[in-house]
């Protein structure tokens, strides 16, 4: 399935004619089947954001409650809007709106909620303290997800209780911690610094050699289970159209933060027989594409051969934004080229 690339300049001359197509789903999901390795799950993202989405939570909250048919939801990170505050009182509040979901819910944090809160208009918080701040309140039980229960196996042991694994019906999912800000390697310059800081590199070197083991495990068991597929989500969009017209082309170490984590995907997919999905938020425009496949500008950014199994879905989200993903899989007796299929649902106000 070939899709074109979105960029944000786009998005904004477009945005009339996008906003008109919400109710015709994107992608179709096929009608719904009575076999028990059907389901269905839920990814939303970047919200809520500002004032009037903080407000409207709730209700967001109680439009997932009455969707029955979902078997759990992701939050794909960014709980809050760039410029707000990082205080505990706001990461508590969002917490007990999680608490509420009747379906599991597995978040991993955002940028937003940690490492840019070294912004003055954040609170000037050191970012390694707010993670800290943010795995106590919304991950204080290893292998447990918020809202109801379901089994995962997380990475609490090494110090990642966010990074989480799980199976579903032959499918294999990886929720890992990768961050915007080109993960977390960006100075802290709210605190008045122009350099990353030793604390500050060793956290993304662990984090990231996690999520590599992370995904090297999964693959590894898809392959070992003769797995229909892999399902992998983050919070960064490591293939943000936006970073095209900053000319990342030229200047790959805008993403360099990025690179091993590409290359643990790129090496799963090419040795799996099978489709390999990305979920990931952070750009906050809906956007479906192949961002490995022949042609794209990202085989050269990140110096991988072209991959014609990935396929990459960026969540709509911040301040504007009024939807969530419904993502169908297909059964296994369901001849179809398409192992997900994907709707973009609005919230009941």
């Amino acid at each position: 399935m070939t899709r074109t690339f979105l960029t944000r300049l786009g998005a904004v001359a477009g945005a009339v004619a996008l906003a008109a197509s919400l109710s015709t789903p994107a992608v179709a999901a096929p009608a719904a089947e009575n076999t028990k390795d059907a389901y269905t799950f839920g990814v939303f993202g970047d919200v809520p954001y500002g004032a009037a989405q903080v407000a409207q939570f709730p209700s967001m909250i109680s439009d997932l409650n009455t969707q029955t048919d979902l078997s759990f939801l992701t939050h794909v990170g960014d709980i809050k809007a760039g410029s707000a505050q990082c205080t505990d009182e706001y990461f508590q509040m969002i917490r007990a709106q999680f608490d509420r979901l009747e379906t599991p819910l597995i978040y991993t944090p955002g940028d937003n909620e940690w490492v840019d809160c070294h912004r003055t208009n954040n609170g000037s918080y050191n970012p390694l303290e707010r993670l800290d701040t943010l795995r106590e309140i919304f991950f204080p039980v290893a292998n447990k997800t918020l809202g109801a229960t379901m089994p995962v196996k997380s990475q609490a042991a090494i110090g990642l209780p966010e990074n989480v694994s799980f199976t579903k019906q032959r499918v294999e999912f990886a929720v890992v911690d990768v961050q915007g800000s080109n993960n977390s390697l960006a100075p802290w310059s709210g605190l008045g610094l122009t350099e990353a800081t030793d604390e500050q590199l060793a956290e993304e070197a662990h984090r990231t050699e996690a999520n590599v083991a992370l995904i090297n495990q999964t693959f590894a068991k898809a392959e070992k289970t003769n797995a229909r597929g892999v399902v992998i989500m983050t919070q960064a969009d490591m293939f943000d159209p936006w970073q095209l017209t900053q000319n990342v082309e030229q200047n790959p170490e805008l993403v360099s933060g990025f690179q091993e984590t590409v290359e643990a995907i790129a090496a799963g997919a090419r040795s799996f027989d099978g489709p390999v999905y990305l979920f990931n938020g952070d750009s906050h425009v809906y956007n479906a594409d192949e961002p490995l496949a022949e042609g794209s500008p990202w085989v050269n950014v990140y110096g991988i051969e072209p991959l014609t199994n990935l396929q990459r879905i960026t969540v709509e989200g911040a301040a504007t934004s009024n939807e969530w993903l419904r993502v169908s899989v297909a059964p296994a007796n369901q001849q179809t080229d398409e192992l997900l299929t994907w709707e973009r649902v609005q919230f009941q106000k």
